[in-house]
């Protein structure tokens, strides 16, 4: 039997003038779990099968292919009998270039994605095959123009020596150390039926996610069996939501039995932007098979709030790394400077490192310069009321709490350079939305919370469009147009509407 909010939700949800139909509901009705929503700390089904971190295969598969390129280019020449011309600036240059070219191109291509060993091993060998076949063709260009054709490096067995070991690090090293990682994402299960455990089985044996707990339908029975951790039933998936940092949910149900619940279930991962995935197979099949295996490799089809576009977040992820980097080494004299005055001008550490809430409401330590005296936290209970900034933020003008360097810093964005750190370690992104405090996550709203489906950044629209002299409610729906239409020209035009706003320090305080 559905609870009446479970029936209620699916009944505003359903288009208008389309009745609801009811769950089917069993012989007899089963007992309900109600346990209070906890912390999972169990362990998942099975424990991970290695120590390595989380895409430490394929940061090492891409430094490897750097190596490959150059050593396939250097040793083709040498094969053709040309003398390496260490002297050559041309040689450098068409090295170098190569070495850019393939991780460019190895970037848009997704080829060096941290779930690259879940990619069959087909598709692999064709992404790998054109990007040498492109690098191949890129280098006879360049030498063209560059040497005028003069054999600085010689290309005959170029693509070959390239292609063979590649693919052979590739698929008897890399594909094989990747699956010894620790698991990428936190899969919550719907479900602790046949299909819910079987689902939690597969995922804890291909490693890629770790399943964090399990809700139970309303007519599941519980018993010794149960799979675990069992977070409580399904109809708390929002409190669960707000508690537990959660990547993707399977909904493990069965649509006759389950129905309106699974319904429920899909519109609240809507308003989370959470990723969700439901079975593809609602019947049994003997000999039929899908015709493009590849998109329900798990059983089941995946659903985002919002376009992936893989090739972009690729590229957007490139550009993040070399843009912190250069950033942190052209910046260097000015950061020095900054932590030299804070040190001397107040008591207390240079960095002032507060806890946030990143993708998927995931935790994680962000970095600023001390702008404040050392005890703010505390003197912020005695300022609540004085806050000028509508919903959860917390903000007012000449607040006392800040220091002399503090209000300079802060007026132009310098204190948050730290940050850079934050999105070389890629906890943060140079563009996205701002990440929160906890505190002020518990007081979202369920459509406000989908603002954590995406990376947090440096700068977004708020920035640009007048920071604290907007609205919270403003600011958020900025925040979801971000998401909506987010693209590579959207990030760009962001960075550059941003500049000017640092230097005048407009909307600041």
């Amino acid at each position: 039997m559905q609870s009446a909010s479970v029936q209620k939700e699916v009944s505003e949800n359903s288009p208008a003038g389309e009745p609801v139909k009811p769950a089917l509901a069993p012989a007899a009705e089963a007992p309900r779990v109600v346990a209070p929503v906890p912390t999972p700390t169990s362990k998942p089904v099975k424990a991970t099968r290695g120590r390595l971190a989380p895409g430490f295969a394929a940061k090492l598969n891409l430094l490897v292919d750097l190596m490959l390129v150059v050593g396939a280019l250097v040793g083709s020449t040498l094969l053709m009998g040309h003398k390496l011309q260490v002297g050559n600036l041309d040689l450098w240059l068409l090295l170098g270039m190569a070495g850019l070219g393939w991780l460019l191109l190895g970037t848009a291509l997704c080829l060096y994605d941290p779930r690259f060993s879940d990619r069959a091993p087909l598709d692999d060998l064709a992404l790998v095959s054109i990007t040498v076949v492109s690098i191949t063709g890129m280098l006879y260009l360049e030498r063209l123009l560059i040497a005028g054709g003069y054999p600085v490096v010689a290309l005959t067995f170029f693509p070959l020596m390239l292609w063979v070991s590649v693919v052979g690090m590739r698929h008897f090293v890399f594909r094989r150390l990747a699956v010894r990682e620790e698991p990428i994402d936190e899969a919550l299960i719907l479900g602790i039926g046949a299909m819910g455990r079987l689902t939690g089985e597969h995922l804890a044996d291909h490693g890629r996610r770790r399943v964090t707990g399990y809700l139970a339908f309303a007519n599941e029975k519980t018993n010794p069996n149960s799979p675990q951790p069992l977070l409580g039933p399904v109809e708390q998936l929002e409190e669960v939501l707000c508690r537990v940092p959660v990547d993707v949910v399977y909904i493990s149900g069965n649509v006759q039995k389950h129905g309106q619940e699974m319904q429920a279930a899909i519109k609240l991962c809507e308003r989370f932007g959470i990723p969700f995935a439901l079975p593809a197979h609602p019947f049994r099949m003997d000999r039929a098979r899908p015709e493009h295996g590849h998109a329900v490799s798990d059983g089941y089809l995946h659903f985002v709030t919002h376009a992936p576009r893989p090739h972009q977040m690729a590229i957007k992820r490139l550009f993040d790394i070399a843009s912190s980097s250069a950033g942190l080494l052209a910046l260097s004299p000015l950061l020095v400077t900054v932590a030299v005055i804070i040190k001397l001008t107040s008591r207390g550490p240079i960095f002032f490192k507060q806890k946030r809430v990143g993708l998927h409401g995931k935790p994680f330590d962000m970095l600023k310069f001390r702008s404040m005296v050392v005890n703010a936290e505390e003197l912020r209970a005695k300022l609540e009321a004085l806050n000028e900034q509508d919903g959860p933020v917390f903000k007012i003008k000449n607040d006392p709490r800040i220091t002399r360097i503090g209000r300079f810093i802060r007026k132009y964005s310098i204190d948050e350079l730290p940050q850079l750190l934050n999105v070389l370690r890629g906890e943060m992104s140079v563009v996205g939305p701002r990440p929160p405090l906890p505190k002020e996550v518990e007081k979202y709203a369920a459509w406000q919370r989908r603002r954590l489906s995406v990376r947090p950044g440096l700068t977004c629209i708020w920035q640009v469009s007048g920071r604290n002299q907007i609205s919270f409610e403003e600011w958020m729906y900025l925040d979801m147009q971000y998401i909506d239409n987010w693209s590579l020209l959207t990030d760009l035009g962001l960075i550059l509407k941003t500049v000017p706003v640092v230097i005048t320090g407009n909307g600041a305080s």
